[in-house]
């Protein structure tokens, strides 16, 4: 791939309604997990042409050959070069490597650019070269996210997390440690094999890693300042490596004087008009959002704290899901467009 590679785009950032045309999207890094679901998601998708999938590693393949259950629905090929005639680009690359890819090639400003690293996601690294990204969590920016011109997606224990803890921070309700135990499937782990990531260590197994120390701490806390700017308490986070292939399911409590009612109204009405997050009491579970881009927040009070359950697949709304729920966003389309995802159910 040439370091000098010039990407250029209709200046109508607007997909045409109507079949007056489609959003061109180009897929840097399209081999791997979140690369696949960015490809099941757009080619099913009403208002998008897949302008090309670049991966250095299997230039030439089909698609299909790669993710084999894409046989029969594309004939795309990956290919070694960049198209120069798309609207928006989703790096699906490693942490550090979208940063890498930004500074090896020129990318023109009609171009929106959807990252799906860490690299841009905290504000002090949010600029490089010009190019200003806006943190897209739907739930928290989605009037910014609308106007920006380009989007870091947020992390898949961020998104779980903070959808179980902003609207207390909305409220200025954070007054008290926040402590959390979430689990998340073997996926999040990224598809280059590794000692904890082989079938024969995970399958019948459950670790802990990251205990208190996870990357994700920071975008976290920097949403919850955002709606709550003196909250400077601990967030006791301890994740698991699951014994499954994917969703995460987040346990999270904190003391609070609310009644399970009151938490209960509240947790509704900051998602009311938000499609893809809705708010129970009743017990949850993985197999209810697995597959889809949703995520599930369960409400409970036990004495004097409030219990949260927040669960989601991590690599629809972890990732490549809500990446194009960004999308749809950028370009003035119903936010919910090729994401009606079926769960799996059983």
């Amino acid at each position: 791939m040439s370091n000098e590679v010039e990407l250029n785009s209709a200046t109508n950032q607007t997909p045409p309604s109507g079949g007056r045309g489609a959003i061109r999207a180009g897929i840097v890094g399209g081999a791997g997990y979140t690369g696949g679901e960015m490809l099941r998601i757009l080619i099913n998708h009403p208002d998008v042409d897949i302008a090309f999938v670049h991966s250095n590693s299997n230039a030439g393949n089909y698609v299909y050959e790669v993710h084999t259950d894409l046989f029969g629905d594309t004939d795309l090929k990956f290919a070694a070069e960049l198209s120069n005639d798309i609207d928006v680009l989703f790096l699906c690359v490693g942490h550090g490597d979208a940063k890498k890819f930004l500074e090896a090639n020129a990318i023109p400003d009609s171009v929106k650019i959807i990252d799906l690293s860490q690299d841009f996601r905290l504000s002090q690294n949010s600029t490089l070269n010009g190019k200003a990204f806006v943190y897209g969590l739907p739930e928290l920016n989605r009037e910014a996210i609308k106007t920006a011109a380009n989007i870091a997606n947020p992390g898949c224990f961020a998104t779980c997390l903070q959808l179980g803890l902003l609207p207390l921070a909305s409220n200025g309700l954070l007054d008290n440690e926040v402590h959390v135990t979430a689990t998340t499937g073997s996926t999040g782990a990224g598809q280059s094999l590794s000692a904890t990531s082989h079938f024969t260590w995970r399958n019948d197994n459950l670790s802990v890693y990251k205990a208190f120390s996870h990357q994700h701490l920071n975008e976290i806390g920097q949403s919850l300042r955002q709606l709550q700017p003196g909250f400077d308490k601990a967030i006791n986070f301890i994740p698991y490596r699951g014994d499954f292939t994917r969703g995460i399911i987040a346990s999270i409590y904190t003391e609070s004087d609310l009644t399970e009612e009151e938490a209960l109204a509240l947790y509704k009405a900051y998602y009311e008009g938000h499609p893809f997050t809705h708010v129970t009491n009743r017990n949850i579970d993985l197999k209810q959002i697995v597959n889809t881009n949703k995520c599930f927040i369960q409400v409970k009070k036990h004495d004097n704290k409030i219990f949260i359950i927040s669960i989601m697949d991590n690599l629809l709304k972890g990732a490549s899901g809500q990446a194009v729920q960004n999308m749809n966003l950028l370009f003035g389309l119903d936010e919910r467009t090729g994401l009606r995802l079926k769960a799996i159910g059983f």
